[in-house]
């Protein structure tokens, strides 16, 4: 072929090249996702846990105004609606939501959400509502907020706000709707412009906020943060001790969504036992591979083939409930002993390294108040701890699930137990063991309903080796501390924390996040605090509990509200609230000896 030819041929091959490339890149513009979808893909990618709502968001799509829980304006395409309550949500809100020009309202109410609120919404200028209720967001609230000149709707209420109120949200003056209530806020409610105009229901719950809306006096200063007087006045000779502790104002007002997270165990637990069954039952247990049962103490005469036999013929008949480590199966062994096996799901990669050296620790460890661990078995497919069997099951079932009602002799026993058994893993052990998980479901009873703390130094297991950091968050929710639910750091204060909000669930028969809590918002700490604000403290006694004492009430009341401090430093050890329970709770009051001499 002649050269110029070739040269031609060449040169139109380049056209069109080009020509398709440029057409390529006008398809690609034309089909590539909006700006508001790519901050909301931002957002996709912050959360880091829903009931899969978020799935069927697609970045290949135009624009977003198709996805779930999105409105977007017809003509513009443009965002102005993102309601995503109600859904799980777990994560943080990122700054990219800022670039949401025309976003109108943003409902994210009732979810898991952590972190700060980004001061980059104060540039969504087209806000109309921002709900942001039920929630674990902490820091300060964005002085930014108050550019929304056209803000109506406001909740923050029920998270873990801390500071003062921005002054700069009293410019708000479209503000009909305002709650902040149930967050740790200080300070003076800021009474110039809009902010004046709000109820003491928009504040209450914060215990040191201070103004004329709450008829608190601001006393200390702009950053105060004194009990408001009189929030203990109906514990006697309470205001005079300096560490008499600060109520926290509910950090988990988790409505709806917690309860569902509460309730995950036991429905995938009755899922598998009744839906999950079958004709032909297999085995739930299956040792192979060259399994072995090790045994702590030498009182059972078994072998570990005895052992291994009875493993293998247990099924989901045999199953006694379910939890966060495992599911827990009822053992019978020929000679009428009864033992409760946990078979461990594995949580990480490290498992197998220290497994054994961790149980050989636990193995160790008796007490009056603890479940006794009585051997593990460790094989390639299963791992499985061997408990004592307590046949008063657990404190959540004597609670929730009986209609015979715990009298309160019987509740102040089983507090003490607990919190015996708590004091010697925080302070007689050695190493020194942090539950991570103490509620309810933990505190077993035997047959005569004496307490004994379970499931302890299980989350030892869900933690990397040697970086020593949880990498899944042990508790449950409604019983974690503030500080650890933002830090992921466990420490014996957590669990005090923990045990304080165990007191109040005895107390009432309400587990923290009941439906009554959740109506108004709040979890079974906020509702203490409402009722100490209100001196109707005494309110929280669960009406069918028998033979309750006031002076023993106002003692345990007092030693809750120092366990469940906003402030780590200010709950007591668990030694201390032990000698507590003992010389102010437990111990007859002079009006009852004098009662019952006069008899």
């Amino acid at each position: 072929m002649p050269s110029a030819t070739m040269g031609i041929s060449r040169e139109r091959g380049q056209k069109v090249l080009l020509c398709v490339l440029l057409l390529y890149g006008f398809i690609a513009r034309s089909t590539a996702l909006s700006s508001d979808g790519e901050a909301l893909l931002s957002f996709r990618s912050a959360i880091t846990n829903s009931d899969g709502i978020l799935l069927q968001w697609r970045p290949e799509d135009p624009d977003p105004c198709k996805w779930k829980g999105v409105t977007c304006d017809h003509d513009s395409k443009s965002v102005i609606y993102l309601s995503l309550s109600h859904h799980k949500l777990s994560g943080s809100i990122p700054p990219e939501l800022g670039k949401l020009g025309r976003l109108r309202v943003l409902s994210l109410h009732d979810n898991n959400l952590y972190g700060n609120i980004p001061s980059e919404l104060g540039n969504c200028t087209e806000l109309v509502e921002i709900l942001l209720q039920g929630n674990y967001l902490s820091e300060l609230i964005p002085s930014e907020l108050g550019n929304l000149s056209k803000l109506q709707k406001l909740d923050l209420s029920g998270n873990s706000l801390s500071g003062t109120i921005p002054s700069s949200l009293g410019k708000l003056n479209k503000l009909t709707t305002f709650n902040l209530s149930a967050n740790f806020l200080v300070g003076p409610i800021p009474s110039d412009g809009v902010l004046g105009n709000f109820p003491e229901r928009s504040f209450v719950g914060n215990r040191g906020l201070c103004g004329k809306q709450i008829n608190v006096a601001c006393d200390g200063g702009p950053t105060s943060s004194q009990t408001p007087p009189g929030i203990f006045s109906a514990f006697p000779g309470q205001n005079d001790r300096k560490n008499s502790g600060r109520l926290l104002i509910s950090a988990s007002a988790t409505v709806g969504a917690l309860l569902l997270v509460a309730l995950m165990c036991f429905w995938g637990c009755f899922l598998y036992k009744k839906i999950g069954k079958n004709e032909n039952k297999g085995f739930a247990i299956n040792i192979t591979g060259g399994g072995s049962v090790v045994m702590f103490h030498g009182d059972l005469p078994y072998t570990s083939k005895d052992i291994i036999r009875k493993l293998e013929t247990l099924n989901e008949e045999h199953i006694i409930g379910c939890g966060g480590f495992g599911t827990v199966y009822k053992l019978a062994m020929d000679d009428g002993n009864i033992f409760a096996l946990k078979k461990i799901v594995k949580m990480n990669e490290g498992f197998d390294r220290f497994f054994e050296r961790e149980l050989e620790i636990l193995g160790s460890i008796k007490h009056r108040y603890l479940v006794n661990l009585r051997g593990y078995c460790n094989s390639p497919t299963a791992k499985l701890l061997i408990y004592d069997f307590l046949p008063g099951g657990s404190l959540d079932g004597a609670l929730h699930e009986r209609s015979e009602q715990l009298d309160w002799e019987t509740r102040l026993s089983i507090i003490l137990g607990a919190a015996k058994g708590l004091a010697y893993l925080h302070h007689d052990c050695s190493p020194r063991i942090i539950h991570r998980d103490i509620k309810s479901s933990n505190i077993l009873l035997d047959a005569n309903f004496e307490a004994r703390v379970s499931d302890f130094g299980l989350a030892k297991l869900l933690e990397d080796e040697e970086s020593h950091i949880t990498t899944v968050v042990a508790g449950t929710f409604g019983y974690l501390a503030p500080e650890y639910m933002q830090s992921g750091r466990a420490t014996e204060k957590t669990d005090v924390f923990s045990f304080g909000v165990l007191v109040l669930e005895v107390l009432s028969g309400k587990r923290p996040y009941d439906a009554v809590f959740i109506e108004k918002g709040l979890n079974i700490v906020g509702w203490l605090n409402t009722l100490v604000t209100e001196n109707r403290q005494r309110e929280i006694v669960d009406s069918q509990c028998e033979g309750m004492q006031t002076e023993s009430l106002d003692a345990l009341l007092s030693i809750a509200i120092q366990c469940i401090s906003s402030s780590p430093e200010d709950r007591p050890t668990m030694h201390r609230v032990v000698q507590l329970l003992e010389s102010d709770v437990m111990t007859p009051c002079p009006s009852d000896l004098y009662d019952s001499n006069s008899d």
